[in-house]
């Protein structure tokens, strides 16, 4: 038997002080978008905001309905929308910020596997890795790529199929 060790790395802040003027901006928009999220059941909202190589920044936040299945999470709404609206242009990086009634939570909140799977496939398709902020209330999480969050990932190479030899 081997046994396989993974490590993820991750920047810590404690303020957005710290962060980039850029990356502060980014912080905001997804702020923005978060209380634009439509979550009248769970009473649990995020906004994301993805900042563009060409400049744009895209938001999105949750959007629940009465038949839970058929929400979408922030993340995905703002990266599809990217990729729909921007499909030359690669991610630089994501600002995730989620509350609840009381506010903004006071630990940063982690994306659900499915949009860790299509933060994945995203970066693959512009072969570019791209910073992941995680914000909450007590510290801010820097991370450089989505599969540190998703290490063990599906990538979709067994769906090609292959010319005949």
């Amino acid at each position: 038997m081997k046994k396989l060790n993974l490590t993820t790395s991750i920047d810590v802040f404690e303020s957005s002080e710290e962060l980039s003027q850029q990356e502060q901006i980014l912080l905001q928009k997804a702020e923005e978008a978060c209380n634009k999220a439509y979550a009248p059941y769970s009473e649990f909202y995020v906004g994301a905001a993805v900042l563009l190589e060409n400049g744009e920044i895209i938001t999105g936040s949750n959007q629940e309905n009465a038949a839970y299945p058929s929400g979408l999470c922030a993340e995905r709404t703002a990266i599809f929308y990217a990729n729909a609206q921007y499909p030359d242009s690669p991610v630089v990086s994501i600002a995730i910020i989620a509350r609840n009634k009381n506010g903004v939570l006071d630990n940063p909140v982690a994306p659900c596997g499915a949009c860790r799977q299509v933060m994945l496939e995203t970066e693959l398709r512009f072969k570019k890795a791209y910073d992941i902020l995680l914000v909450g209330h007590s510290s801010i999480q820097k991370i450089k790529s989505s599969k540190d969050l998703l290490p063990l990932s599906f990538v979709g190479e067994g769906l090609i199929k292959k010319a005949d030899s």
